[in-house]
């Protein structure tokens, strides 16, 4: 099953990041992105780009130039995630072929992006905008425009953010922050995907 749940890994260093994926994976969590903030982030990428071939989409989170777009591009990653609206970071990503999802919060910024070739939405921050906030743009959006929910979402309200029309969600801090151990990411990850499962079998 591809869920459609996004795993940001904020903090996660090189050395940690492969075994802290595959328990994601295994909890059935199949896209993630490590936030180009994060220690050596793009060798964390290289690391789980070359490990999960065919098994997980990686890219990176908080892309904000064009020289980011290429560095992941370059790193194996195929997946940029940013917390703004860019055309060129856009533009560039879809002429690599990887998907690009970009940071809005207004309608304005959200058919330029997909103008500017975005593959879907990301309404950040989620918890500024609300579910109600989702509600009034997808009036608007063109039919089938995918849009997550970033910030503010996660198992305790899933059902709120889908009854809005939410098509899916970045999760951060409630499955991954800094020091936590393997075994707790993977209880995070198992109870984010049951909560899931539940509102969007």
């Amino acid at each position: 099953m591809d869920r459609a749940i996004i795993a940001i890994l904020r903090g996660v260093t090189p050395e940690e990041v492969v075994p802290i994926a595959h328990e994601i994976i295994k909890a059935g969590i199949t896209k993630i992105e490590v936030p180009l903030n994060s220690p050596d982030a793009v060798e964390s990428i290289r690391r789980l780009a070359a490990d999960n071939a065919g098994r997980a989409l990686i890219g990176a989170g908080t892309v904000l130039t064009v020289g980011d777009v290429e560095a992941v591009h370059a790193a194996g990653g195929k997946l940029i995630v940013s917390p703004n609206y860019d055309p060129e970071v856009i533009a560039r990503t879809a002429d690599l072929g990887m998907e690009s999802w970009p940071g809005v919060f207004t309608p304005t910024e959200a058919f330029a992006a997909l103008k500017a070739g975005a593959t879907g939405l990301k309404l950040f921050p989620g918890n500024m905008a609300g579910p109600g906030g989702m509600k009034a743009m997808r009036a608007v959006l063109p039919k089938g425009t995918q849009v997550y929910a970033v910030g503010g979402a996660g198992p305790e309200n899933f059902d709120q953010w889908v009854d809005a029309s939410a098509d899916g969600f970045g999760i951060g801090s409630a499955i991954y922050k800094p020091g936590m151990s393997v075994s707790d990411v993977r209880a995070k990850a198992d109870a984010i995907v049951a909560a899931y499962d539940k509102v969007l079998p």
